[in-house]
């Protein structure tokens, strides 16, 4: 049996589905050639079927570094609902004694979910060691990046941790990257770029509409007129937790629609809780800041609305690619009002340690805690181990705010630019819009039917054509537990 013949026994076996999505076969045949690969497809695409069939294909475990632990915990739960029960996650969440309790059964699982800094612990490097590691997966890859939306420090590491683990078979993963940051993942990851298959497929979705508004006068209210044109569920992001749970609140008393609102601060019970409801359609709306819908595993979204502007295009893009994983018409909406963009700078001033920050904690060796976040801390302590002097701290957080500027700059111009939004978007990553879709963008004009055309759709027939007979049997069960 060759390898393309495998990989689509297992895609039926293991996921019910009889043909691959747009890359993935792709980069699962590149690296059962034994090549470290670069995965760039768009949000809502599968990636998490690349590590997974490869991983199905070759012996000994698979690693995946996650950069969220709900993130991770949402891929756990998911593989388990499919079947597969030698998947694990170790993370800061297990107390030390299921923590001991799972590394003295490493040899027992296929599929490891680790946090970077969880997998740069000595005690669980060094078990890692005795394990044959049949492949190193690199999830939200863009995250190693100081020029991406989400720099994480941890994943700094990450090469030096493939170096100790004898260089093996990587796959690194993303859903938007720009050619600066896919450069930046291979040099981080010691991976060499002329030995890398780069599978890199446009940040597009032509089934999400594009449409921004320019809230003269009441956001609120014009907020509240396109939820009621169109079909749900939906989600709406919002750049601060106090306003998601205003909102939510204020639209379940005007419509009478069930919504919930999702955040930080909410419990992690009541966090799983409305996740399974929201996947279940019991919940129409979502009022969330960003921290909900990475891992989510819903296919008929029909709408992402973000009431505040977010901060780069990146994030943008990821958040909107939640909408319409089904195929089907879906709309992503950016209310604009003047001054929009300065709640986002302060959001940047709390993320960055400013100039005292860095002198205080050089002259004395440690943070001054009560005036800096968790974030900034977690950033001064970073420079102080690794021995940066603080000249170049400072220069690196110039460059970081002036990166910021620039991509908030961007968003700015996107939602005021009347020229087409899908063309203006897929410039920022030197792209270039080869075919409109009928609907495209409100610079471009929409349709009269084309509210209409986003409805709720039956989402039994898959993006792939679907032959899982697993998820009926998972939808049977819980109706009987309802």
């Amino acid at each position: 049996m060759t390898n393309q013949e495998k990989i689509k026994s297992i895609l039926l076996k293991q996921f019910g589905y009889t043909h691959f999505r747009k890359g993935q076969e792709e980069a699962i045949l590149a690296a059962l050639a034994g090549k470290d690969t670069l995965v760039m497809l768009p949000t809502g695409t599968g990636k998490s079927v690349c590590y997974q069939i490869t991983g199905y294909s070759l012996e000994g475990i698979v690693i995946i570094v996650s950069p969220l632990l709900s993130l991770m915990q949402d891929q756990v739960d998911q593989m388990k609902l499919l079947g597969e029960k030698r998947v694990t996650a170790i993370n800061s969440l297990m107390s030390s004694e299921e923590r001991r309790w799972v590394l003295s059964r490493l040899n027992e699982y296929k599929f490891i979910f680790l946090s970077p800094e969880m997998l740069q612990q000595n005690y669980v490097l060094a078990k890692l060691k005795t394990m044959e590691i049949s492949m190193m997966t690199i999830d939200e890859a863009h995250c190693i990046s100081q020029w991406g939306m989400d720099f994480r420090l941890e994943y700094l590491g990450l090469g030096t941790v493939r170096k100790e683990l004898g260089y093996p078979l990587t796959m690194a993963l993303t859903a938007t990257a720009t050619e600066r940051v896919r450069e930046e993942i291979l040099t981080s990851l010691c991976l060499e770029q002329n030995n890398t298959a780069q599978i890199l497929y446009s940040v597009d979705r032509p089934n999400i509409a594009l449409k921004t508004i320019n809230c003269h006068q009441d956001k609120d209210e014009r907020l509240l007129k396109e939820i009621k044109s169109l079909s749900k569920p939906g989600i709406i992001y919002f750049s601060s937790k106090k306003k998601a749970d205003r909102i939510a609140l204020w639209l379940k008393e005007e419509t009478g629609y069930t919504v919930e609102s999702y955040h930080s601060d909410i419990i992690n019970e009541d966090k799983i809780k409305i996740q399974q409801q929201f996947i279940q359609n019991e919940i129409d709306i979502i009022c969330a800041t960003s921290a909900f819908g990475m891992g989510i595993n819903k296919e008929n979204i029909r709408f992402v609305i973000h009431y505040h502007m977010p901060a780069n295009v990146e994030s943008y893009l990821q958040e909107i690619g939640r909408c319409g994983r089904d195929g089907q018409e879906s709309i992503a909406i950016l209310l604009y009002q003047a001054g929009d963009q300065f709640l986002q700078k302060r959001l940047q001033e709390q993320s960055l340690p400013n100039t005292a920050m860095l002198e205080y904690a050089y002259r004395h060796g440690k943070v001054f805690e009560g005036s800096s976040s968790e974030t900034q801390q977690q950033m001064i302590e970073n420079y102080l181990s690794s021995g940066t002097t603080i000249e170049q701290a400072k220069s690196q957080i110039l460059g970081r705010v002036l990166q910021k500027d620039r991509q908030l700059d961007y968003m700015m111009q996107y939602s005021q630019t009347t020229d087409c939004k899908r063309k203006y978007l897929l410039h920022y990553f030197n792209e270039k819009l080869t075919e409109k879709p009928i609907h495209c963008c409100s610079s471009c004009g929409f349709n009269d039917d084309f509210y209409d055309s986003i409805q709720e759709k039956d989402t039994s027939t898959h993006f792939y054509e679907s032959k899982n007979w697993k998820e009926k049997i998972t939808k049977l069960f819980l109706l009987e537990n309802k």
